[in-house]
């Protein structure tokens, strides 16, 4: 019989559209810290909870705290991406991953070469003007001066992600969606699959090669066709 191993890499090698989901944990390996494991960020204390300063009313009413939690714990920019990273962007360009939906906004997946990637939760790379709508790179909030960044025309600047209590990018959950719903493979990894609506996206696959690398189980494993347990990075660069 097959072991797990074996079984990915003949599906693998088999298919023709791979489609990667994933969160948090695929950037843990480049030194990126997630959210809900025992050293999350939601695990530590500061003096709002970080659900609070990462939502939509918290920035519109104390802009000051949001960065100042946002400087030091999100716009992580110096870091490089890891063995997951690099090995999705070689399938991608050897024509077998049509696809990388990602929960991450730290841009890693485009930064090991990844072309074709969903964003559902948006990219600390893309700042806008509240006001106006002007964009700004990364390097502008990370380097303003001031602890509010602002516009030319004197509107806040602010972050190209999904705060909670806002909703998803619709254009960019129907490409995640229908790139789910066409692969032949759906590798899914370092997410917890309980935030929604991102988490409701697996859905739309309706194949038998449903694969599942996590350190933790999920409310999805028992659905899982394949289910692993490990390292993203060592698991994939196996193959």
């Amino acid at each position: 019989m097959e072991n797990g191993m074996d079984t990915l890499r003949r599906w693998v090698e088999e298919s023709r559209r791979i489609v990667f989901f994933g969160g948090a944990g695929v950037s843990t390996e480049s030194g990126i810290p997630d959210f809900r494991s025992e050293d999350g960020l939601y695990r530590q204390k500061y003096r709002y909870p970080p659900e609070t300063m990462l939502s939509h009313d918290f920035f519109e009413e104390n802009p000051e705290e949001f960065y100042r939690f946002y400087r030091e714990k999100i716009l992580i920019d110096e870091v490089e991406p890891n063995a997951a990273h690099r090995k999705l962007a070689e399938w991608e360009r050897q024509g077998k991953l049509c696809a990388v939906v990602t929960q991450n906004i730290d841009g890693l997946h485009q930064k090991a070469g990844s072309r074709q990637v969903w964003e559902l939760h948006g990219s600390i790379w893309r700042n806008y003007c509240t006001r106006c709508g002007k964009r700004y790179p990364l390097e502008f909030v990370k380097n303003c001066g001031t602890l509010v960044p602002r516009c030319s025309c004197g509107g806040i600047v602010r972050p190209d992600v999904v705060l909670y209590g806002e909703m998803l990018d619709q254009t960019v959950v129907t490409h995640a969606v229908e790139a789910i719903a066409s692969a032949d493979l759906l590798l899914v990894g370092g997410t917890s699959l309980v935030v929604y609506p991102a988490a409701g996206l697996l859905q739309a696959y309706h194949g038998s090669r449903l694969t599942l690398i996590n350190r933790s189980p999920t409310p999805v494993d028992r659905r899982a066709d394949l289910l692993l347990s490990g390292s993203i990075g060592e698991l994939l660069s196996q193959i």
